[in-house]
């Protein structure tokens, strides 16, 4: 048995237990996660510190709207994506090489797009 799980935060309970992903208090019933975010309410990006934001400084979360700043040249496309193209419904990832924004571009399909060269909408 693992002896070095954290105290319930309710009830400060010391027989916490694992259940999956989850820790759990017999004596009080709570359950929370294990790194202890869910326990606080904290988002899990706030918890670990990354955030992400464009251009302009606006912090971008997962499901926002934005709006590409300046063209990009696309490997294999004659056009690329033009300035002012909105990018709908982006996720947050750590990409390589600083590409955090996962997303579809109507015309081009799916791929990574840096946040420097985006704004939200």
């Amino acid at each position: 048995m693992n002896e070095t799980l954290p105290p319930c935060p309710q009830c400060a309970g010391v027989y916490t237990y694992e259940m999956g992903a989850l820790l759990v208090c017999p004596e009080c019933g709570h359950e929370w996660e294990a790194s202890g975010a869910g326990a606080s309410g904290e988002n899990t990006e706030q918890a670990t510190g990354k955030v992400v934001k464009d251009s302009v400084g606006n912090v971008l979360a997962d499901g926002d709207t934005v709006t590409v700043v300046r063209t990009l040249k696309v490997k294999g496309s004659p056009t690329g994506i033009k300035a002012g193209t909105k990018v709908r419904n982006i996720r947050l990832v750590d990409g390589v090489d600083g590409h955090d924004i996962d997303c579809k571009v109507d015309g081009f399909g799916p791929m990574q797009l840096k946040s420097s060269v985006v704004k939200k909408a």
